[in-house]
């Protein structure tokens, strides 16, 4: 392993021909470095999407109301329905598998006439009628102040937790928003808290630019009486959130006379069924890409494997000097297998350090346009796992050896006279 006359024939046999030893490890070079570039992009694509639902409860699902499509009971088909407030009860009642309903209510906001008003500064933002339990379920974080409470609720409180663009728009930088009060349609509002959001579900208007009121204070303000537009559910543990989807559909369309087969009474998602349609999505990918690279990398072994067909043939003569001056077989292999290796693993070294430079080149300028306000980025920390990195290096590494075996094999079956004769 360490002689050094070996690995001075080895560096003077590639030296020969450089374009051919170039091209040779060029291509395990190019296989190891797209193996790691699509794996990486792969994971920040999963990572992406991940981070953008956050802690957003996985066994939760989303539920409001449309147009009825069929006719049912003498009602006629296309009329408005809306949830109200027994429902809500009926649903912690009844569903023994429900374990978080958290009602909701929304009106206007993003764009269009201004319903805030502070001082000299009006805008438009999303008006939201909250429970506490809504935040367990799609959490925003809390900056400033404190979240809506049970004491907002039965006090119908006028209070109101804003989003930290409401801030930006509504206030200067010097000035401190908690126990202020603006105007929103009218109605003056204390505002109590101020968030961020930590996903991207966005439901009903981005976090961020959003007003949130108590769910009591908003009916009566809003003169909505006991109306509900929009429900989240929260499982059991160890009950999917499809069946009790299904069942709390079942339940609400028999309590407002809903046909049971109407499917667009009732519009809801399902971020249960989302997020395994992701993990099948990730896995398909990570596959997809493992096939791709293997490939890539097998093509570059192979053409190792013949280009050291081509050079034992060309060195058939010396082989054969060897053989006749008592190089044994095994030296012989083990001199052909060496060089094979040594291009192997000096090009898939090369091509894993350079792959890796590249997604952390890729992952800074994507922290820094983080930082400078982009938004909707669906890529986050491309990165390979160290370990797969490694076995990567070391499936090559082996792969060059048989590459360099099946050569060196053929190369000692010639007999040493028949060497010595040949052109």
């Amino acid at each position: 392993m360490f002689d050094i006359d070996r690995w001075k024939e080895i560096f003077s046999a590639l030296k020969k021909n450089r374009l051919r030893s170039f091209l040779t490890a060029f291509g395990v070079f190019w296989g190891i470095f797209m193996l790691i570039i699509m794996a990486g992009a792969g994971k920040g694509l999963e990572n992406g999407i991940t981070s953008g639902v956050g802690q957003v409860a996985t066994n939760s699902f989303f539920m409001w109301t449309q147009r009825t499509s069929e006719p049912y009971k003498g009602l006629r088909r296309g009329r408005f329905w809306n949830y109200e407030n027994e429902d809500v009860e009926f649903i912690r009642k009844h569903i023994e598998e429900a374990d978080v309903v958290a009602p909701r209510l929304f009106a206007g906001g993003g764009g269009g006439g201004n319903n805030t008003v502070r001082g000299e500064r009006a805008a438009s933002f999303f008006i939201k009628g909250d429970y506490p339990e809504w935040n367990t379920i799609d959490p925003a974080e809390v900056l400033q102040g404190r979240w809506l409470n049970e004491v907002d609720i039965l006090q119908r409180r006028k209070v109101c937790v804003v989003g930290e663009k409401v801030i930006e728009e509504m206030f200067r930088m010097d000035e401190k928003p908690i126990g202020q009060y603006i105007r929103i349609n009218g109605v003056y509002y204390q505002i109590v808290g101020v968030v961020k959001p930590v996903s991207n579900i966005n439901m009903n208007g981005r976090t961020e630019e959003s007003i949130f009121m108590p769910f009591s204070t908003m009916q009566v303000a809003y003169n909505y009486g006991n109306h509900v537009h929009v429900m989240g559910i929260t499982t059991k543990e160890g009950y999917s959130a499809s069946v009790v989807e299904d069942k709390v559909i079942a339940a609400l369309k028999e309590r407002h006379k809903i046909a049971p087969t109407d499917v667009q009474a009732i519009g809801h998602i399902n971020l249960e069924k989302q997020f395994k349609q992701f993990s099948s999505l990730f896995t398909g990918i990570q596959i997809l890409t493992w096939i791709v690279g293997i490939g890539t990398l097998l093509a570059g072994v192979i053409g190792v494997s013949n280009i050291m067909l081509v050079i034992i043939k060309e060195r058939t003569q010396e082989i054969g000097v060897m053989r006749a001056i008592g190089a044994t077989p095994r030296k012989i292999i083990s001199q052909i297998i060496m060089e094979s290796v040594f291009i192997t693993t000096l090009a898939g070294y090369i091509g894993l350090f350079f792959g890796i430079l590249l997604l952390e080149g890729l992952n800074y300028a994507l922290v820094m346009a983080k930082a400078n306000g982009a938004d909707n980025i669906f890529i986050k920390n491309p990165e390979v796992n160290l370990g797969v990195a490694v076995a990567c290096l070391i499936v090559l590494i082996v792969s060059g050896a048989i590459a360099g075996y099946i050569p060196a094999k053929r190369a000692v079956m010639i007999k040493p006279i028949d060497a010595l004769r040949a052109e």
